[in-house]
């Protein structure tokens, strides 16, 4: 038998305090987000309860004065009767409207409530972990669709209520075995109901991975990026496959949930039509003996109806009411997360760096059951000096970027940003003073601008400080060549494709819509553009900056470098060593330590792990002529 999933466990058994709190957060949700609308929706919801039982009485009267001869109510009954059909016919357009608003309404505050909370998220350690991907694929789904299910289902079940109570006082007046042989035949169907509703929760967090390994699956099929590698290695069926296989396994996991509330809804209709059976047995021999008359048989028979379809609303929706909590907790559990990244309760400010940054035994790795990436690194970033990472792949370096931006916490050890661990500093202020490429830079599917404009957003709209930018990474020709120059989209994917000709979309109402599509390395000059948007940073990191380049794009870009970086705090990583030559300092990394430090000439001189590495390089630009060049 499979594991029940681990949050799968608190929505079994729900306890009171937590739907009395779900309850009370899902009311002040709607009540800030449209308080008007609530109301509304309970006043209107309160009349519709009462009109199904002034409907009856209206008609018994009509029939009484009838059958009677005498006449009497019968033109109330008649007036009351018209005022009730219109009603009927009014107040559900009016509800669902104000409904649909409210929800609306809701949606809004919920997603900012959670974007915020996910953005409050210092690290990305926590994003790379599935169970936290689960739990805010649960968050959201709940935290959209609860609240405002919520509200409906409370205001139906308070006309459903309203509606009920009515009519069994009604039947309690005219045959008080009635009304408690409906009101009893009700609790087998609430218990069935509310165990549904627990399975159904259940089941959905146990197939959120399924989703969302299959939601994958199907992104990849019309992913422009990986399109190419489908086709070219013929993946397209294997990831189809695999997408089939979690879709069958969700439908498999909603088949036995249908299948047990198909077999709980068969009993409880034979149940019911039991109890109906009885009733109108029981009423039959009333009017028999001449205790009901015609009058008190047609309330007797709405109110049997009106009971028995109001306790089922109400135990459908108490079942409903209950599911949709379970969701909304995932929602307040979601937002009582805490960071991973603990913040002291008074951050330092961060001041100007002055002596630089030093790294003291520092150990790390990603989580406890991997290997250590870092082992005791002693390591020191002199203030205004460029310093040089490289290694083989796996070394280190691009992990001590990461920490160096606090993306991470070091396991072990410290790092001091002028004698202060970076732990106790203010972290936006921190980050403000970084100006980073990172080696998975984003390619985002924005205008040129803004792509360029994202590494200052103050300044995101300062249409010289972006050119001023795109011409220090040698991208500014580039992007004045483009259909619309900085306001060009940089992908196809949101182009309106209503005229298409070459790659340029026209929309209708006469702008343009075009989108493009840049080269590996035109994409790389527009992340530098991004890094060199932010003015006069304390330390510049530079992780594969050069990476997708071509010769002379790269010799073009190592001159600004060395333009740009002078007296400048800088880490660079590259496997491209002449790049690393205009660093003061060149450190190797080894399986996450530090092996040699110095400049590129002393390293040569030490003949080790770089001096080969420097040596291996160049050979391979050696020509049958003459020796490697220099």
């Amino acid at each position: 038998m499979a594991a029940r999933p681990r949050l799968a466990v608190d929505v079994v058994t729900t306890p009171r305090g937590r739907v009395l709190g779900g309850i009370a957060g899902a009311v002040r949700i709607a009540f800030r987000a449209g308080p008007a609308h609530l109301l509304a929706s309970l006043l209107v919801a309160l009349v519709e309860g009462v009109l199904p039982i002034a409907s009856a009485w209206a008609t018994k009267v009509l029939l009484d004065g009838v059958v009677g001869g005498s006449g009497d109510g019968v033109v109330t009954s008649l007036v009351v009767l018209a005022l009730a059909a219109t009603a009927m016919r009014v107040l559900p357009a009016t509800e669902t409207f104000l409904g649909a608003e409210l929800e609306r309404r809701i949606v809004l505050s919920v997603q900012d409530a959670l974007g915020r909370k996910v953005l409050g998220f210092r690290g990305i350690g926590i994003f790379e972990d599935p169970q936290f991907h689960d739990e805010l694929r649960m968050a959201q789904q709940g935290g959209e669709a609860a609240p405002g299910q919520l509200v409906r289902g409370g205001t139906a079940l308070l006309q459903q209520a309203v509606t009920l109570a009515g009519f069994l006082v009604t039947l309690l007046v005219i045959g008080p075995l009635l009304a408690l042989l409906v009101a009893a035949a009700a609790l087998p169907g609430l218990w069935a109901e509310l165990s549904l509703s627990r399975h159904r929760v259940a089941m959905l967090f146990s197939i959120s991975p399924n989703e969302r390994r299959r939601l994958f699956y199907f992104l990849l099929q019309n992913d422009v990026r990986a399109a190419r590698e489908i086709r070219v290695f013929g993946l397209g069926g294997l990831f189809h496959g695999r997408l089939l296989r979690e879709l069958r396994t969700t439908h498999r996991a909603e088949l036995a949930v249908d299948r047990r509330a198909l077999r709980t809804q068969l009993a409880l209709g034979v149940l019911g039509g039991a109890v109906i059976g009885v009733a109108f047995a029981y009423t039959a021999g009333q009017v028999l003996d001449g205790a009901l008359g015609v009058g008190d048989i047609a309330l007797v028979l709405a109110g049997l109806a009106g009971v028995q379809g109001s306790a089922a609303s109400i135990v459908t929706g108490i079942a409903a009411l209950s599911e949709n909590l379970l969701l909304f907790d995932y929602f307040r559990r979601f937002l009582r997360r805490t960071d991973d990244l603990p913040t002291p309760a008074e951050p330092r400010p961060v001041p100007a760096l002055r002596r630089g940054i030093e790294f003291r035994g520092v150990w790390f790795r990603y989580r406890e059951d991997l290997p250590w990436v870092l082992r005791g690194v002693d390591l020191t970033l002199t203030a205004g000096q460029a310093t040089a990472l490289v290694g083989s792949n796996g070394s280190g370096k691009t992990t001590l970027v990461k920490l160096l931006c606090r993306f991470y916490d070091p396991t072990r050890g410290r790092i001091l940003w002028d004698g202060v661990d970076l732990r106790d500093l203010d972290l936006d202020q921190l980050r403000r003073r970084l100006s980073v490429v990172l080696q998975d830079f984003m390619e985002y599917e924005l205008g040129a601008g803004e792509n360029i404009g994202l590494g200052d957003v103050e300044r995101m709209d300062d249409r010289a400080a972006v050119a001023a930018a795109a011409a220090l990474a040698d991208v500014h020709e580039t992007v004045a060549r483009l259909p619309d120059g900085y306001d060009t989209l940089l992908t196809r994917m949101f182009a309106d494709m209503s005229v298409v000709q070459e790659g340029i979309v026209d929309e209708p109402d006469g702008g343009t819509g075009t989108g493009v599509t840049l080269s590996g390395g035109q994409w790389q000059k527009i992340s530098l553009a991004r890094m060199f948007m932010r003015p006069d940073p304390d330390l510049v990191i530079l992780d594969e900056p050069n990476a997708a380049l071509d010769a002379d794009a790269e010799h073009e870009i190592i001159r600004r470098f060395r333009d740009t970086l002078r007296d400048r705090t800088a880490v660079l990583i590259s496997h491209r060593l002449n790049t690393v030559l205009l660093a003061d300092q060149i450190v190797v990394l080894d399986q996450g330590l530090v092996t040699e430090a110095g400049d590129h000439d002393a390293l040569l001189r030490l003949d080790g792990t770089y001096a080969r590495m420097f040596r291996r390089q160049a050979g391979s630009y050696a020509t049958p002529a003459g020796p490697a060049l220099p």
